[in-house]
């Protein structure tokens, strides 16, 4: 068995593109079913193979997972081979019934996404109804004993409202939440106006900093996604509890992760583009031949070397963590410019140029085709620090416009050190929060 036939342990696995919610933020455009979506037999034999190569665990998704009939039935195979099944939902129709049966089926975890307050996150599912439905299902976990956590994307939308998320989702009970920020693939493409400007970073990380510290000091776990963060004075915090080494190590797509998409295509992260990444289809090939064969998922096992940065493009290429970063999120810097390597999501990105009286802005270029796992192509500008903002732009964030409670305004204000070198920050940043 090959050496590097172990590098991947974690598979999120999408069983069906069909869904009950029309997301504005959806990257993989879900409603309808792919054509050719794998049957039943077949699902159980891909069970079989991600057990085979080591995989430890499968995260079930959509579309909407339990739109497919057969989806417990997967679910049961999974955890019945000691891998642990988890799934992430909209919530919107789960009933407790449902909910008592996912236990029973060794289903061991389940994230809800919840991405505002009610009317933001009504907006943003594209269905009236979906928050209230989100947070009926939590009390139907609750109810069956089964643990439960919330996923959260944040855009121009839910930023603002970012604090108040937090407090819902506490008050409903969860004991994990996983954060990340919306990008332009899909849905997302076509909606460019909700997306964050780099620029607002710079006003985003303070209040995320203040959000985490009080909820891990409340008991919630939260874990941010691939695309937060990167070596500003909070990155510590964010990625894990201040660990020493708790900080942004480069992307694992092909390393310790493999995404699956319905029909069978195979891919090193389940977020990636689909016409650029598919390493090949479990009807062509074993999953074994396509995880140690297929150049589409071996593209980080270059990490360490001087072909590593090789991608490198923009101001990724001459960043001083270019090495160990690589460029952040693949797939963010894939979906914003069509090629991996220059990430515009960066924390000591934003504050390197606004140190040089620089901020950034994205703009889209060429639209994307409206397939799913589709992008289109942005271009970015630098524009002084201090320029008027641009006009007709009614969704522009900053921190005046973030909600909080009364209470919080009574903790220490966590301060953003701008004049200060991006490793002193980086180190120094304990200090701070």
């Amino acid at each position: 068995m090959s050496s590097q036939y172990h590098r991947i342990s974690y598979a999120v696995w999408e069983i069906t593109l069909k869904c009950n919610l029309a997301c504005s933020h959806c990257g993989s455009r879900a409603g309808a079913a792919r054509s050719h979506e794998l049957s039943t037999e077949e699902a159980l034999k891909l069970v079989e193979q991600l057990a085979e190569v080591g995989i430890t665990e499968v995260t079930l998704i959509g579309g909407e997972a339990f739109m497919r009939p057969d989806w417990l039935t997967i679910a049961s195979a999974i955890a019945s081979t000691g891998m642990r099944c988890t799934i992430t939902t909209g919530g919107f129709g789960i009933s407790r019934e449902m909910a008592q049966r996912m236990k029973e089926a060794g289903i061991a975890l389940v994230g809800i996404s919840v991405d505002g307050l009610e009317a933001t996150h009504d907006r943003l599912r594209g269905k009236k109804g979906s928050w209230q439905s989100a947070f009926r299902t939590m009390s139907h976990f609750q109810e069956v004993d089964l643990p439960f956590g919330c996923n959260t994307q944040i855009n121009r939308l839910s930023a603002p409202e970012f604090p108040l998320i937090y407090e819902s989702i506490r008050s409903a009970g969860v004991s994990a939440w996983q954060i990340q920020l919306t990008v332009p693939m899909g849905n997302a493409a076509d909606n460019a106006d909700i997306l964050l400007q780099p620029y607002e970073l710079l006003d985003l990380y303070p209040m995320l900093a203040r959000v985490v510290s009080r909820a891990r000091r409340e008991g919630v776990s939260v874990s941010p996604g691939n695309n937060i963060g990167y070596y500003g004075p909070y990155e510590r915090l964010l990625r894990g509890h201040g660990h020493e080494w708790s900080f942004w190590q480069g992307c694992g797509a092909g390393l310790n992760t493999l995404g699956i998409e319905a029909d069978g295509a195979i891919k090193g992260c389940p977020s990636l583009p689909t016409a650029a990444y598919t390493g090949g289809n479990i009807r062509s090939n074993s999953l074994r031949e396509i995880v140690e064969q297929a150049e589409e998922l071996r593209f980080n096992l270059s990490a360490g070397t001087p072909e590593g940065t090789a991608h490198l493009w923009g101001f990724c290429k001459s960043c001083e963590f270019a090495e160990l970063c690589r460029g952040g999120c693949s797939w963010t810097a894939h979906v914003f410019f069509n090629r991996r390597g220059n990430n515009p999501y960066c924390h000591h990105r934003a504050l390197f140029q606004a140190e040089r009286g620089i901020r950034e802005r994205v703009y889209l270029e060429s639209a994307a085709q409206g397939l799913p796992f589709d992008n289109g192509e942005f271009a970015i500008i630098e524009e002084p620090l201090d320029a008027p903002w641009i006009e007709n732009d009614p969704l522009h964030f900053s921190a005046e416009r973030i909600q909080w409670w009364s209470d919080w305004h009574e903790q220490p204000q966590i301060s953003l050190p701008v004049i200060a070198s991006a490793f002193q920050r980086w180190q120094n940043f304990e200090r701070q929060v």
